[in-house]
């Protein structure tokens, strides 16, 4: 299904990126356009587990929400990183690093499902530990300013990009892996 409601929440996170990056050349305060796109970055995030959730409870999941949903999310991901990238809050290299993983394990996945053995590839723990580190990640340092009188948001949200690095890697590491058996058969 292409409108129902947990697939309108996937398109409303695809519809906010322009949305949070234009916040950024909005002539209003800093802090202002900081808080309005960490704030806005949160409530699509949160779209991303109340989708999933809506689609079973209201048993409304489809192929096609299946597909939407990590493509909104990379899209998101990317973008907010590019956004950091170019505001000079995050590394560009580590961005990249998280981009280029991304590119890659959506291939991977798409390959995999090609020859059938697209559950080599299933989301697995790590990787929903690396979605969890970047969000976090990307909304401190899209807020970039003092948190709740005194949580230095661009500083915990530098490490924890780094930290999603990390476990990026680690994560493609994993799922390519898992993967190897079945590229290896289909040399054959």
């Amino acid at each position: 299904m292409f409108f129902n409601l947990p697939t309108l929440l996937t398109w409303a996170r695809i519809v906010a990126i322009p949305l949070i990056a234009g916040l950024f050349y909005l002539d209003m305060p800093a802090e202002v356009r900081n808080q309005a796109a960490s704030g806005l970055f949160v409530l699509v995030a949160f779209t991303d587990w109340a989708d999933g959730y809506l689609a079973r409870k209201l048993n409304q999941t489809s192929a096609f929400g299946a597909f939407l949903d990590p493509v909104a999310d990379k899209l998101l991901v990317c973008a907010s990183l590019l956004v950091l990238a170019h505001l000079q809050r995050v590394n560009v290299l580590v961005a990249l690093v998280i981009l280029g993983r991304e590119i890659t394990i959506s291939a991977l996945r798409e390959w995999m499902a090609q020859i059938g053995a697209s559950a080599s590839v299933a989301v697995h723990m790590l990787g929903k530990l690396k979605t969890a580190a970047q969000m976090v990640a990307i909304t401190l340092l899209l807020h970039d300013g003092v948190l709740l009188g005194s949580i230095n948001a661009h500083w915990w949200g530098t490490v924890l990009i780094y930290v999603a690095a990390v476990l990026t890697i680690w994560s493609m590491v994993y799922y390519l892996q898992k993967a190897l058996p079945a590229i290896r058969a289909k040399a054959r």
